[in-house]
């Protein structure tokens, strides 16, 4: 194994302290693995809180700040955080509207914000938690009860964030983040395995002739394992596949993911088909994010998010946005 780190037990703080010189608009608390906004909670505005297992950067710390979300929590690589975390995220961002969970569909997750969100409210905080379930791959997986949340977080976090800025009530901001999610399908192809720290060796066993089509991002299985064949007919797929489940008309956005070992220059390829493919369904990408945001560690890949746009949605995806990994309008 070949990794630019220090030590396997250290990897993420080492990173949140990579995170706090970085970028000092963010306020980073190494200790207990939270990353804030420095400028804190805004009296009024409701506050957004997510988090999950490290080994997806930029995914969540990297959407931290003004427009997205208040704070993030992070787990060990692939591992939850803990309810303890997320408590002491909840009241930090607390500026009196309340508190919104952003959770994606991992039973850990899911299991440790509920705790933390009924914790919170025994102090005092109102939270509301939305669940982000937009992977059509697999039901039921190893990680798992129904649909696992990949893409749609980033788009949740963003529209959800903006709704929260403009200082609308805790039940206006879950609102459109529910709807976002409902309106928000995924598809992911896995090239290769990635390696976690601790592990030191492929998290599964890929032949070099061989592709997972409908991968999860900690490497859960997907739909099926298929031969390595030309970029068109990937996107073709997971394409296919995110239309049969919601069909693409209108109005989208969407993001070519990259899993973190795909160069740029392959996910541009991917996205031209996907512009052709929207074309054929009568659909366009009226806006869209190509590169590196809900990734998988060093894994080479790709996976597609479609949300299908209405006025309301595209306004608030559009209002300014200031974080490390996002930024726009300001």
């Amino acid at each position: 194994m070949k990794k630019l780190i220090n030590d396997v037990e250290s990897v993420v703080p080492d990173a949140l302290r990579g995170v706090a010189a970085a970028h000092p608009g963010l306020r980073v608390d190494v200790d207990n693995q939270i990353v804030f906004r420095a400028s804190g909670p805004r009296p009024g505005k409701v506050g957004l809180v997510s988090g999950g297992g490290s080994g997806h950067e930029p995914l969540h710390a990297g959407f931290v700040g003004y427009g997205m979300l208040d704070a993030a929590c992070a787990g060990e690589i692939f591992t939850s955080p803990v309810p303890d975390q997320m408590i002491e995220a909840t009241a930090a961002v607390d500026g009196g509207a309340g508190v919104l969970h952003i959770v994606k569909n991992y039973t850990g997750d899911v299991l440790n914000f509920q705790m933390a969100a009924e914790l919170s409210g025994e102090e005092g905080v109102q939270v509301e938690s939305v669940l982000v379930d937009d992977d059509v791959a697999v039901r039921d997986s190893l990680y798992t009860a129904g649909r696992r949340g990949t893409g749609a977080t980033l788009f949740v976090e963003k529209i959800a964030g903006a709704m929260a800025e403009t200082g609308a009530p805790l039940a206006e901001v879950a609102r459109v983040a529910r709807e976002v999610n409902a309106r928000s399908r995924s598809f992911g192809v896995a090239l290769s395995p990635c390696t976690t720290p601790a592990a030191g060796m492929p998290t599964f066993d890929l032949a070099d002739t061989e592709i997972e089509l409908g991968i999860g991002i900690h490497g859960e299985p997907g739909r099926t394992r298929s031969a390595m064949r030309p970029a068109r007919e990937l996107v073709h797929l997971a394409m296919d596949a995110i239309h049969e489940d919601l069909p693409i008309s209108g109005d989208t956005l969407v993001m070519l993911n990259g899993m973190g070992g795909t160069p740029l220059i392959e996910l541009y390829v991917a996205y031209a088909t996907v512009v052709d493919h929207l074309a054929e369904k009568g659909a366009r990408a009226a806006r869209n994010l190509v590169g590196n945001y809900v990734t998988s560690l060093d894994m080479q890949g790709f996976s597609i998010t479609v949300c299908r746009l209405n006025e309301e949605l595209t306004r608030l995806w559009d209002a300014p946005v200031e974080t490390p990994a996002l930024r726009w309008g300001r």
